[in-house]
């Protein structure tokens, strides 16, 4: 996993010292190397910051070029099927002088040209350079795993794995997009291709954008929708094939030149993972966090775990004291995020980084199989008998899905109105017409109640935020995470298919369930589905709130009504609170 940066210039030289100091604000994602090169009279810059898992000799340093170097990548990320795509390489002709995934990319891109993207399974956000068709490439993994921002105007086009690099740059607009900001209150994150900074965009899931060297144009192309149909398939088939397709993936997603453990919370999904990679001979270390005086706290169901894979387990334990790492939390993100799990997955992650440089986690089951509550929920609204649904019609009782789900996971709603009492009345102007733009962007009303949901999941709420935090959590603390659930084949096969196959309301994450219950103990089977929060008393200390918000500078500086503020501290709404105090650190440390 690494760290990857570049600018091209429409007219000029880039400057280099100021580009390796973009470069190195990213040393935390690839502090085992550093390197930069320079094109076209250095016009053109390519910079990475290198976190080495295959091929650890100076052969595998990037910015990597073709034989001619007419072609020229920095990648972040892993190609999980690159000794297969190689093997593919060398019958066509072509000639390797490393053992990386990242030359598999160039030869694949001389092959194939960005058809190549059909063909790989992986995390990845790449800058491709192609002097002959005088074409730049900017690449996003098909769910999001991996960010890439960029920022193109008339000077040319810049772009890097995190905002912070590019904000090293002085020429970097450090304008904030109040869009963006409303727009935060709403998701809890704030959705591509917006930044909180006007004239910053991120580059959005399954999408490349091309960028002509000459012209200076730009063109986006997605390159891979989330797949949905009702194909009927023999529910013992689909089992055993979902199994053997996550044994493969988890194999795939072990390939490195050093060790990878797992993140183990003692829930099905990462459990399931540790299973794989124990039964593929690997005994995984193992990491975990608790929380201080919770009797749900997740340590000790990975502790039953652990023991009974035989794998070794490490754990760390959040308590009250923790909520002051929320402090440096706008430096790990860049931008606001207030998901409530971003304070322990920075320590899980922190811990695991003393001991390995990589660890498998369980993001993407719930999605792929519907495990959270609201897709139950939502299921069990849509598939109620007809004589009830007659009656809701009558009574025009219509679900508006859109609605539903903007509830569902909004965990301190702010709609229309909600904003507008927030905001000092200058402020509604950036208020939107739709608040819920983009849930509705991404909702299909032609698939059937549940893929509707699951579609929005997928590229609102796991694309958006939970990628989002894993990603900067991890690699704030230089540790690569493997999510072996998010292969796109995994996905086309069960989302194919008619979802009364896949899913049983009764039976929590059927098709998973089915593969492991003679594999893991008792106790994690029958477990409630638990998120990785910990207890809400964590988040509901108001003295806490009071000790930032009394003296806010977003209500000194005349964005948020003081009024509002101590109607949410009369009303302890901590659910709010959070949100607002974790815009009031990014807006002190940024603004």
């Amino acid at each position: 996993m690494c760290g990857i940066v570049g600018h091209i210039r429409s007219g000029g030289q880039v400057d280099r010292s100021l580009f390796d100091q973009m470069r190195d604000a990213l040393a935390h994602r690839g502090p085992d190397d550093a390197h930069s090169h320079y094109l076209l009279d250095g016009r053109i810059a390519l910079g990475h910051r290198r976190l080495s898992f295959l091929d650890l000799t100076p052969a595998g340093r990037q910015p990597m070029s073709n034989e001619d170097d007419t072609v020229w990548i920095v990648l972040n990320g892993e190609i999980y099927n690159y000794l297969e795509l190689r093997a593919d390489l060398i019958r066509a002709g072509h000639r390797f002088k490393t053992n990386s995934d990242t030359e598999v990319l160039l030869h694949g891109y001389e092959e194939w040209g960005m058809n190549l993207l059909d063909k790989v399974k992986g995390m990845f956000a790449f800058g491709l350079v192609d002097l002959r068709g005088g074409k730049v490439f900017l690449v996003r993994d098909r769910f999001g795993i991996k960010p890439l921002y960029y920022r193109h105007d008339r000077s040319g086009l810049v772009f890097a794995s995190e905002l912070k690099a590019i904000m090293v740059d002085p020429q970097a607009p450090r304008e904030i997009d109040f869009s963006a900001f409303a727009d935060y209150f709403v998701y809890r994150y704030i959705p591509s291709p917006k930044t909180i900074w006007k004239g910053i965009s991120k580059l959005a899931p399954a999408t490349y954008l091309t960028y002509d060297i000459h012209t200076g144009q730009t063109t986006f192309s997605e390159y891979w929708v989330v797949p949905h149909g009702k194909r009927k398939r023999n529910e013992q088939e689909l089992i055993h094939s979902f199994g053997a397709a996550l044994d493969r993936s988890v194999q795939l997603h072990a390939r490195s030149d050093v060790p990878v453990g797992s993140f183990l919370s003692g829930g099905y999904d990462s459990s399931a993972v540790v299973y794989y990679m124990a039964r593929a001979q690997a005994k995984p270390e193992t990491f975990s966090i608790g929380f201080s005086g919770w009797g749900q706290s997740e340590d000790q169901y990975a502790r039953i775990v652990a023991d009974q894979l035989g794998v070794p387990l490490s754990t760390t334990v959040a308590d009250s004291s923790s909520l002051e790492l929320l402090d440096i939390m706008p430096d790990v993100y860049d931008e606001p995020i207030a998901d409530i799990s971003i304070i322990p997955t920075w320590l899980v992650s922190h811990l695991a980084g003393t001991k390995v440089k990589a660890v498998m986690s369980g993001e993407g089951a719930d999605e792929l199989l519907g495990g959270y509550t609201w897709q139950k929920d939502f299921f069990a609204q849509r598939h109620i008998p007809l004589g009830q649904r007659l009656r809701q019609y009558i009574k025009g009782e219509k679900i508006d899905t859109v609605s539903y789900y903007a509830h569902a996971m909004a965990m301190g709603r702010f709609d229309k109105a909600e904003l507008a009492a927030m905001f000092t009345e200058g402020y509604h102007q950036y208020i939107a017409p739709d608040t819920d733009w983009f849930y509705r962007q991404h909702y299909d009303e032609r698939l059937s109640p549940l893929q509707s949901i699951q579609k929005m999941d997928i590229k609102c709420f796991m694309g958006e935020l939970v990628l989002t935090k894993i990603d900067r959590a991890s690699m704030a603390n230089s540790l690569e995470v493997r999510v072996p659930f998010l292969d796109h084949d995994l996905f086309e096969q069960v989302l194919s298919t008619d979802e009364r196959t896949y899913f049983k309301p009764d039976i929590t994450k059927y098709l998973l369930y089915e593969n492991i219950k003679s594999h893991l103990p008792k106790a994690i089977l029958d477990r409630r589905k638990q998120g990785f929060v910990g207890p809400d008393s964590y988040y509901m200390d108001i003295n806490w709130y009071c000790s930032i918000l009394d003296q806010s500078k977003l209500v000194r500086d005349g964005i948020i009504r003081y009024e509002y503020y101590t109607r949410l501290i009369a009303g302890q709404e901590h659910w709010k609170l959070w949100k607002l105090t974790v815009m009031e650190k990014w807006y002190r440390r940024w603004s």
